[in-house]
């Protein structure tokens, strides 16, 4: 109920006072107390006004200051940002009362903003997907609740909509669930419009945003543009907002104990399934599975989805044939001596690439600082790099020796390996 009635309100209350309705009805009719009609009939019949109406601001002694600070950014389309204004007098000029005293004298002494309209827009077939997370706190997978966090990617043109649970938002989970669910819509749109989450823009926000280089780096493996939203302006992937709420699909999470994540992903796609089938798209009047089927023709194929990686540099091959990551040293193909390669860090293992493809993978985290393969320093001449010279009688002798299991080795190989030595 409102504690403050506004001038109309209290007029009301008069007028349905003279009419000989009690204070009660009246209560009920305006949706306050009975209380509250009767201390305004009171202060009526008193001529009494409300102090508040004339009671000076707390911020009025900073009256020009607020005013410099809304005529610097008047130009702005935005409404005056309070909190910044706040701020603002709190550091710099030590103002004590709260935010909420700064917001009453702001709406008080400027005018409304100005209402602000979007336009509605429908994307062709294959031309973009938006993504969004949506967090669960009471999802019990046999261990009791617990937050999960549901990954979904919604086809603009068809609605179709794939839903990939995570226990993490991290950056491993975050590129998973993408590969995910580009192999359950069956394609990949030409643009994948995202909000401002730190796993996907690395600062700022919307078109002035950073993207985040391992963001970047498999946007352009898989083939997509990235079109991160303006901050504060939902409407903007509208159609993963409707769709983020797992209900609108007919199927609630927390309702249930599951035996695990992986049940819990299967009846999700069973639900989504049954769903698309029975929903119309709005786009083309027709069912979400049928308009779904007529854009795979424009999306892009699914390639061979890159595994999930947090660490991605580049990094120059040695003319010893190595490049060096996170404390240890791996071994190139020689021909990409002299050359900037792409070294990614996935969950268990690293993958060296160039010219969009995996040049070479090694197990990551391993023990041993230096891995190397064989293979990398065979193979012809190019134009630009001559491949390291053959390994002599002593080095193919300690090759064998390296590769043979201790207890295989025979004690003659040893002597030969000291005939060589002489």
């Amino acid at each position: 109920m409102p504690c403050r009635l506004q001038e109309d309100d209290k007029v009301t209350i008069g007028v349905l006072a003279r009419t000989g309705q009690n204070n009660c009805k009246i209560a009920r009719t305006l949706g306050v107390t009975e209380g509250t009609v009767r201390y305004h009939l009171k202060r009526r019949a008193e001529g009494v006004e409300d102090g508040r109406k004339n009671k000076v601001f707390q911020v009025e002694p900073l009256a020009k200051v607020i005013d410099q600070w809304v005529e610097d950014r008047k130009d702005d389309t935005r409404p005056v940002n309070v909190t910044d204004l706040h701020e603002h007098l709190v550091g710099e000029y030590d103002y004590c009362g709260s935010y909420r005293s700064v917001l009453r004298y702001v709406r008080a002494k400027y005018p409304r903003p100005k209402i602000r309209t979007y336009r509605r827009i429908e994307t062709p077939p294959g031309a973009q997907a938006q993504t969004d997370w949506v967090v669960y706190p009471g999802v019990d997978l046999g261990d009791g609740p617990e937050r999960l966090n549901a990954f979904v990617m919604v086809l603009s043109h068809s609605r179709k909509p794939a839903v990939v649970w995570s226990r993490r938002q991290d950056q491993l989970s975050w590129l998973h669930c993408h590969n995910e669910a580009f192999m359950r819509l069956d394609g990949i749109a030409a643009v994948n419009r995202i909000d401002n989450v730190k796993t996907a823009i690395a600062s700022g926000a919307g078109s002035w945003g950073y993207i985040h280089p391992i963001y970047r780096s498999y946007a352009r493996a898989v083939g997509f543009h990235i079109d991160a939203c303006q901050p504060r302006e939902p409407q903007a992937k509208g159609k993963v907002e409707a769709k983020a709420k797992l209900t609108y699909l007919r199927f609630d999470p927390c309702r249930r104990r599951w035996d695990g994540l992986e049940e819990l992903q299967e009846r999700t796609d069973q639900g989504v399934d049954r769903w698309i089938r029975k929903a119309t798209c709005s786009a083309t009047g027709v069912s979400i599975y049928e308009s779904w089927q007529w854009e795979l023709e424009c999306l892009r194929p699914v390639p061979i989805l890159p595994e999930p990686f947090d660490v991605v540099v580049n990094r120059p091959v040695h003319r010893d044939c190595r490049v060096q990551f996170e404390g240890r040293s791996y071994s190139v193909p020689f021909p990409y001596v002299g050359r900037m390669v792409e070294v990614r860090g996935c969950c268990s293992k690293v993958q060296i690439l160039a010219d969009g493809k995996i040049l070479r993978e090694y197990p990551r985290g391993t023990p041993e600082q230096i891995l190397i393969d064989t293979t990398c320093y065979e193979g012809e001449p190019t134009d630009r790099v001559l491949p390291p010279p053959p390994l002599g009688k002593m080095g193919r002798r300690m090759q064998e020796i390296y590769e043979m299991p201790v207890e295989e080795r025979p004690v003659d190989l040893y002597a030969a390996l000291a005939e060589v030595a002489r």
